[in-house]
C-alpha cells in the first residue's frame, strides 16, 4: 500500500509526528512464574515486588479471580485536548467489595521503580460487570488474586516519551542479545495489529508462539461482522497465536474483550487485517 491509499481499516490522527519504526520489539529468554496475591497490599506492590526479586524485566501478568477494596478505575474517552487524539474517563471508585473476572497488565519500570498498565473486566458490587483501566497504585487486594507472569530480564518495559501520540508509554528496550524466547512489541497508533503481530514474529523466528497484552482499537471489527463504532478503547487478549499459515507465513488470530466509551463491553475474535491500534499495543510473544 502506498503513502496515498487510504488503509483499509478505521485509523485516528495523531497529533505529533508519525514515528518512522511502525513496531518495537525486544527480547531474552522466557520466564515464567504464578502465585497468589495476598491481601492488604495494593496490586502494584503485590505484583512488583515478586517479579523484581525473580529478576523479571519487562512482561505480562495474567490476573484471575479474588477481589479488591478499595478499587479505582478509568474508561476509554475521547479526549477535548488537542494535545490527544483520545484520553480517560474521569476516575470512578465503587463502594465496597470488587469481583475481579480477569486482566491482564503490563509489567515494566516507569522512573526506575516497578510499574504495571492494567487493562481488566470486573464485577461491581451492585452486580454490574464493567471493564476499562485499573490504577494499581490505588486498587487493595480484598481476597487472594491469581498471578500468572510471562517475560524476560533480558529485556524491559519503560514508560518513555511517545511524541506521536503525546503520552508516555511503555517501550520495549533491549538489555542483551538473547535470542527471543519471549518478545516484549509495542505497535504504534494506525498500525494494523495482526500484521504488525506477524512482522515481528517473522523478524524474530516465532513460527510459533502465545500471544498476551492489552492495547486499544480504532472501531474495533470482529470476525462475525460487528464493528464497534468507538474510537477510543481500553483492550485486553484473552487468546492469542500466531500459527503458520497455508504458506508457512505467520498468521495471528487474537480473541479480545474490549470496552468503548459509553462502558460496553464487547468480546469475541478480531477480523484479521482490519483493526489498526489507536494509542499503543502492549505485547508479549512466547515461544509456544
Amino acid at each position: 500500500m502506498s503513502a496515498l491509499e487510504t488503509p483499509p481499516f478505521a485509523t485516528l490522527a495523531q497529533p505529533g509526528p508519525v514515528r518512522p519504526e511502525r513496531w518495537l520489539a525486544a527480547g531474552g529468554a522466557r520466564l515464567h512464574r504464578a502465585f497468589d496475591l495476598a491481601p492488604g497490599r495494593t496490586l502494584l506492590d503485590a505484583v512488583a515486588g515478586p517479579l523484581a526479586e525473580a529478576g523479571m524485566r519487562g512482561g505480562v501478568v495474567h490476573l484471575a479471580g479474588g477481589s479488591f477494596s478499595p478499587f479505582s478505575y478509568v474508561m476509554p474517552a475521547l479526549s477535548s485536548d488537542p494535545l490527544f487524539a483520545a484520553y480517560y474517563s474521569e476516575t470512578f471508585r465503587p463502594e465496597g467489595e470488587t469481583r475481579l473476572e480477569r486482566a491482564s497488565a503490563t509489567f515494566g519500570e516507569r522512573d526506575g521503580a516497578g510499574f504495571l498498565h492494567v487493562h481488566g473486566t470486573w464485577i461491581e458490587p451492585d452486580g454490574r460487570r464493567r471493564a476499562g483501566h485499573l490504577l494499581p497504585a490505588e486498587v487493595v487486594i480484598a481476597n487472594p488474586v491469581r498471578a500468572e507472569v510471562w517475560g524476560t530480564a533480558e529485556a524491559a518495559w519503560r514508560v518513555i516519551p511517545d511524541a506521536e501520540t503525546n503520552f508516555s508509554l511503555f517501550t520495549p528496550v533491549s538489555l542483551s542479545e538473547a535470542k527471543a524466547g519471549c518478545l516484549l512489541l509495542k505497535i504504534q497508533p494506525n498500525e494494523e495489529i495482526h500484521a504488525a503481530i506477524e512482522a515481528a514474529a517473522r523478524t524474530h523466528g516465532l513460527s510459533v508462539a502465545r500471544v498476551r497484552g492489552i492495547g486499544s482499537i480504532v472501531r474495533p471489527a470482529f470476525a462475525d461482522g460487528r464493528v464497534i463504532p468507538t474510537d477510543a478503547s481500553e483492550v485486553l487478549i484473552r487468546d492469542g497465536t500466531v500459527r503458520p499459515g497455508p504458506d508457512g507465513a505467520p498468521v495471528a488470530h487474537l480473541d479480545i474483550a474490549v470496552v468503548d466509551v459509553a462502558g460496553d463491553i464487547h468480546e469475541g475474535v478480531l477480523r484479521r487485517g482490519t483493526n489498526a491500534a489507536c494509542i499503543t499495543f502492549e505485547l508479549c510473544l512466547t515461544a509456544a
